[in-house]
């Protein structure tokens, strides 16, 4: 037997079920009628979402609308209330914590680390779901690929705690790229980039998706989610409002009322994607 047939072999018999091939517009995860309660609140309502191979999905509305939540629910770590949330085919609950890492990677809001790891080390954490398996022979690849991604290609020896907040982000998602799972969950994910570094994250998004993976993004910056997602869901009091493509979506009325602040919806004059302007007096 191969050192790459054990490996495969023991990972198996580990217990671990490891995950098959993508098809082409399958259903990598979904909410049917969520309901999540946090600190007695109810945060999610009822919520129902299918998120598809080869798409880019952006939650998107107003804080605490429920967008993170939701996220985290996708990723199975929040327990619902009632509803069920599904991850590759089956109840998020039904995959153990490493199977679940073999099919889903998580970006959170913020990147802390309480040790000093160097750029390079906390990029190979995301190696970590694939070991013993016959895809960790692609671990050197995947972590100089996701580094070079997220342009962070040079930043390897660094201390991962003196770097600047932007430059965590960057490299928090080379963690996330180098995981290689058909599922990314990226929870604002631009929050703390410059402008080229959106661009670049977004269209990684698009890339991926290109490429048959499933990608849901939390957003604030509704042009952004108008230029790269395929479908954009609006969540408002813990429901989503709308869940379409973002021409379809982004209608000054919805947008209006969900933000509680009046907006016109316009056409890029070059790409004809929809943007949002505030609409201000004077």
């Amino acid at each position: 037997m191969s050192a790459r047939a054990l490996r495969s072999f023991l990972a198996r018999r580990g217990g671990r079920r490891l995950p098959g091939p993508v098809v082409a517009g399958s259903v990598r995860a979904e909410a049917r009628s969520l309901h999540v309660r946090l600190g007695g609140r109810a945060v999610l309502a009822g919520v129902d979402l299918t998120v598809r191979a080869g798409e880019v999905v952006a939650l998107v509305g107003p804080n605490g609308a429920g967008k993170s939540t939701l996220l985290a629910a996708l990723a199975g770590d929040l327990p619902a209330e009632s509803g069920e949330v599904r991850v590759d085919g089956l109840p998020a609950g039904a995959w153990s914590a490493g199977e679940l890492a073999l099919r889903r990677a998580v970006l959170p809001q913020t990147a802390e680390l309480s040790f000093p790891f160097t750029v390079g080390e906390v990029v190979r954490m995301g190696r970590a779901p694939w070991a013993g398996t016959a895809a960790e022979d692609e671990d050197g690849a995947a972590v100089r690929a996701a580094m070079a991604a997220a342009d962070v290609a040079g930043f390897g020896p660094r201390p991962f705690a003196a770097l600047s907040g932007g430059e965590r982000a960057r490299v928090a998602l080379a963690r996330v790229l180098a995981q290689r799972t058909a599922l990314l969950l990226l929870d604002e994910p631009t929050a703390a980039l410059d402008l080229r570094h959106q661009e670049v994250v977004l269209r990684i998004c698009r890339e991926r998706a290109a490429e048959g993976d499933a990608v849901v993004v939390v957003l604030h910056d509704l042009g952004l989610a108008g230029a790269y997602a395929d479908r954009v869901a609006v969540l408002h009091e813990g429901r989503i409002a709308a869940d379409g493509p973002p021409a379809r979506v982004y209608t000054p009325e919805l947008l209006s009322r969900v933000y509680l602040q009046p907006v016109d919806v316009i056409d890029h004059p070059r790409t004809g994607e929809p943007l949002v302007i505030p609409r201000r007096e004077g």
